[in-house]
Order: structure tokens, then C-alpha cells, then sequence
């Protein structure tokens, strides 16, 4: 699967409406065009930041659906009050991976974000310590083929959800609980 890892910084204050907006009208809107919307999220250390995943069986099928989506009559009724909340949604990383939706009981999420040095040596690690649990996912290097919505370019990257082992790895975590 492509999966986009989004994360959203916000003006203060407005979490709560994006996230009702996006709940009650964007979650759908993505999934009739055959997104599949994974786990969203709250920051837990950072009032304004949304976080959450989507995915598509190729990237010839994002193209496909982000077109759909975004040229469609959901988000051009909603894309004003949506982009109204937002300081910046163009963190976002181009994964491949199974994505990641969070049990119904999780009251808290721990994503990694690892910019693994030697990529050999962390898939090593992965192999060892990570299981199918954590939901591993790896850079996607392909063009972003629907420049409209940018990626972040450059980086490779590992991510993954749950604990694991500390390792020597630069890397970012998230605490983030499920919407």
C-alpha cells in the first residue's frame, strides 16, 4: 500500500473544529473515491497538531483518487472552513506500508519516525525487534505525481506504531491518541 503520513499544524484554538469538520464530512468524502482514511489523531504534545494516515493500493490509484477527492464537490464545499484551521499541512511523508489503524480500546499511540543512517543495518533491527504488530513502513521514492499536495522529498525514512527497543537511530515519537 502507499500511505501518506499527515501532519497538520494548526492555528491555536482550532483542532477541535478540523476535526469535526473532518469526521463528519471528510472521512467519507476520501472513501468514496477509494481512500482508505487510517487512524487520525490528536498530539498529545501539541494542542495544534492533527496527525493522521491515509492509503491507496498504488501510486496510480492516489493519483486517481486525489484527483476525485479534491476535484470533487466535498472538499470544494469544505476546503475554505478546512484550510481556515491550518498554519501548514505539507508535513507529510510517502510511505509504503501496510497502514495503521489503532484498536477501538487505545487510548494512546506511540508513532516513530526513524531517519535510519544505513538502511540495511536498521532493517536488521526491524527484523528483530519489530514485529507485524508495529505496523512498519518505509519511504516511498517514487514522484509525487499529484504535486498539488506536496510530500517531503530527500529523507528515508522508517515508521512505525507501538514500542519498541530504543535504538541508535535519530528519531522522532509521537504521542498521539486515536479520534
Amino acid at each position: 500500500m502507499i500511505v501518506e503520513l499527515r501532519q497538520y499544524t494548526l492555528h491555536p484554538g482550532a483542532r477541535e473544529t478540523l476535526i469535526e469538520l473532518f469526521e463528519r464530512e471528510f472521512v467519507t468524502g476520501q472513501e468514496r473515491v477509494g481512500i482508505t482514511v487510517g487512524g487520525r489523531f490528536r498530539d498529545l504534545d501539541d494542542p495544534d497538531r492533527f496527525v493522521w494516515l491515509r492509503a491507496f493500493p498504488s501510486m496510480a490509484e492516489r493519483r486517481r483518487a486525489l484527483e476525485a477527492f479534491y476535484g470533487g464537490p466535498v472538499w470544494q464545499a469544505h476546503r475554505d472552513a478546512a484550510n481556515a484551521t491550518m498554519v501548514d499541512s505539507d508535513d507529510v511523508l510517502l510511505l509504503r506500508g501496510p497502514g495503521f489503524t489503532p484498536p477501538a480500546a487505545a487510548r494512546e499511540v506511540l508513532a516513530t519516525v526513524c531517519h535510519p543512517a544505513d538502511a540495511t543495518a536498521f532493517d536488521a533491527y526491524a527484523a528483530r525487534h519489530l514485529g507485524p504488530a508495529h505496523a512498519l513502513h518505509r519511504t516511498e521514492h517514487a514522484e509525487n505525481d499529484f504535486p498539488r499536495l506536496p510530500v517531503r522529498t530527500g529523507e528515508d525514512v522508517r515508521v512505525w506504531f507501538g514500542p519498541a527497543e530504543s535504538a541508535a537511530w535519530p528519531v522522532q515519537q509521537l504521542r498521539l491518541a486515536p479520534i
